[in-house]
């Protein structure tokens, strides 16, 4: 069985150069992968394209990167609770592609599996639609959207074996699940890595197949991003 297994988030991202297209898990502060992101930051990449559902916040996730201007294009769904990513996009110094949630995460998936373009009535008839194929199925209009075309996707998963398995932990699953093997090189960061074997095939999210680097990650925050209790 083929280990791949590597010492450190030093050794898994040593490849990453400027102007490349990097795919990112996590959904708000959930599930991020962090040691890949402070690593990146380390790097000091520079004019990235980064596709993922939200840009984090001003001090943590992807903020840390618009913090230090090294994003070029941000491709998200969510951005409303990032004030330096909002400062960037109005002045004009990020360029920032809004997609609908849905969509988004299939353009991720349709990568994954292998699959070019497909139809979704989201976004029809408003700026989403502007300069794509439209098509009508079943009376209902539809726009085209192609696929996602990365150089590398970087997921966090709670265990992972050094066959690249991959388990999930609750709302973490989220779209680290549709962008492992949805890019040309995937890295998965986990929280515990066992030996292969280990794992109850049976609770596997994401079979090695779509993972080419995996390493144990370490110092967790695991900010919560909004938290809301009930009024006593």
């Amino acid at each position: 069985m083929i280990n791949k297994k590597v010492n450190n988030v030093q050794e898994a991202l040593h490849d990453i150069k400027d102007s490349q297209t990097i795919m990112l898990g996590g959904f708000g502060l959930c599930g991020i992968p962090e040691n890949s992101i402070a690593e990146l930051v380390k790097k000091d990449i520079k004019n990235l394209t980064c596709i993922s559902n939200n840009a984090g916040v001003d001090d943590f996730g992807l903020g840390l990167l618009l913090q230090k201007r090294q994003i070029k294009k941000m491709i998200s769904s969510y951005v409303g609770e990032n004030a330096e990513f909002e400062r960037q996009m109005l002045s004009g110094e990020l360029e920032v592609e809004l997609t609908p949630q849905g969509t988004l995460a299939e353009k991720c998936r349709a990568a994954q599996a292998g699959i070019p373009a497909f139809f979704t009535p989201a976004g029809y008839g408003t700026e989403v639609a502007e300069g794509k194929e439209t098509r009508e199925f079943n009376g209902k209009m539809h726009i085209m959207e192609h696929a996602y075309k990365a150089d590398f996707a970087i997921v966090k998963a709670w265990k992972g074996d050094t066959a690249g398995n991959l388990i999930f932990k609750g709302t973490a699953r989220n779209f680290n699940s549709c962008m492992a093997g949805a890019a040309k090189i995937t890295i998965a960061e986990v929280e515990e890595l066992v030996e292969a074997g280990t794992l109850d095939p049976n609770q596997i999210h994401i079979p090695g197949i779509f993972v080419k680097r995996i390493f144990q990650g370490e110092k967790y925050e695991k900010r919560i991003e909004q938290r809301t209790v009930r009024t006593r």
